[in-house]
């Protein structure tokens, strides 16, 4: 069954999206520090990618782009990745489309699906499964482990097969409707505002520096940290991430930045600059 809306020249089978889903279970196991789920988001895409790109220089521009930050619930990945293959496909087809769209509109969809899965599959789903396996496994029956495994990964897996086609229908025609009424730059601006707020919640969730000195002593002291939150909360963890943003500008490698970070934090703990 051809999946492309685009009848002129069709590309995406669902064979293609099939292959796809099968790859997205593997978008934890090469989880890393410094990216995330760029490797494994990248390995899901390629025999997309190499389909739609013949020349070696297109197809590793298009790897490149994709080995990016990345990081979303992993059960609702594919709606991620079918997007991004319909984005693929449209640039492999126009020469104007803006490639940078494609990271953009990743980096801005990621948190809040992130938000949406989490709360479902972690916080609910996952509750459910445990309460049920857990109650016939503590009366020693052997359906216990069973079931907690069945009612956890049958909708799982449904969701993540449903949203791989879903995601790829959504943005073939969610893209063609925007290239008709000349809005994809609005459409980019928009995406990247809300990726940067994206970035910089989670920089300002994930990044904790607290200073416990004190100016002064006794009823009089007065806490350093104090201070600077009443300059502007976070203060600290923003100058951090100006720091590692300026020495990735430098292109100074990021397992020296982590080295870095980590002896620094030590150091700063063992001698009680940090808390």
């Amino acid at each position: 069954m051809k999946t492309s809306n685009n009848e002129n020249n069709v590309k995406i089978t669902k064979k293609d999206l099939n292959k796809v889903f099968w790859r997205s279970f593997l978008m934890e196991f090469s989880w890393n520090y410094e990216r995330q789920m760029n490797l494994a988001y990248t390995y899901a895409l390629i025999p997309i990618l190499e389909k739609l790109y013949k020349k070696k220089e297109d197809l590793s521009a298009a790897l490149k782009r994709h080995l990016e930050f990345f990081n979303t619930t992993p059960h609702i990945v594919t709606m991620m990745l079918g997007i991004s293959t319909a984005m693929e496909e449209q640039n492999s087809e126009d020469e104007n489309f803006d490639s940078e769209s494609i990271n953009t509109v990743k980096a801005s969809l990621m948190g809040p699906l992130a938000g949406i899965g989490d709360s479902f599959f972690w916080g609910t789903l996952r509750l459910i499964a445990t309460g049920i396996g857990t109650s016939l496994a503590l009366k020693g029956n052997i359906l216990g482990p069973i079931l907690f495994i069945l009612v956890f990964n049958i909708p799982h897996i449904a969701i993540r097969y449903f949203l791989t086609g879903a995601g790829y229908k959504m943005g073939t025609g969610f893209l063609q409707k925007l290239q008709a009424k000349g809005t994809m730059s609005k459409l980019t601006l928009g995406a990247a505002i809300l990726g940067l707020m994206v970035i910089g919640g989670m920089s300002a969730a994930l990044i904790d520096i607290t200073i416990p000195a004190t100016i002064g002593s006794g009823d009089s002291a007065t806490s350093i940290q104090e201070i600077l939150d009443g300059i502007m909360p976070k203060l600290l963890p923003l100058g951090a991430f100006g720091v590692i943003y300026w020495l990735l500008g430098k292109e100074v490698k990021a397992t020296t930045i982590l080295l870095g970070i980590a002896i620094f934090g030590i150091l700063g703990s063992w001698i009680g600059i940090f808390a």
